[in-house]
């Protein structure tokens, strides 16, 4: 998968960077088949101070892609928050694949049954 990380107004060091990527990564055990990451940095001076950073990631997949936005005090607070929707929404979708596969096997199963009887 491949992570692009787009800073504005924060200056991207290597730690922020190997954060990222870790977080990110750390997504793809759902086993959907992540094309791409787009991550978007930046700083706010014009806001609040609880909500000077601001963190959006965009996930490309297969069929709709997913989409996560956060505003914090801290930068890697907010990364963590951004992390925790994708995978709540990564899991929701892979619940659902599992679940129409599932019904597809029951259903033909049930189709063969009663095609014996």
């Amino acid at each position: 998968m491949q992570i692009h990380i787009s800073p504005r107004d924060v200056k991207l060091t290597s730690a922020i960077h190997t954060f990222v990527a870790q977080k990110i990564e750390s997504l793809e055990h759902f086993g959907l088949n992540l094309i791409g990451a787009h991550v978007a940095l930046w700083h706010d001076d014009k806001r609040a101070f609880k909500h000077a950073f601001v963190v959006k990631v965009h996930l490309a997949l297969p069929g709709p892609d997913i989409h996560a936005e956060d505003h914090g005090h801290d930068l890697y607070q907010a990364i963590d928050v951004v992390t925790e929707r994708l995978a709540e929404q990564l899991r929701h979708r892979k619940s659902k694949l599992v679940k129409g596969t599932r019904e597809k096997s029951r259903k033909a199963k049930l189709k063969r049954q009663v095609a014996l009887a």
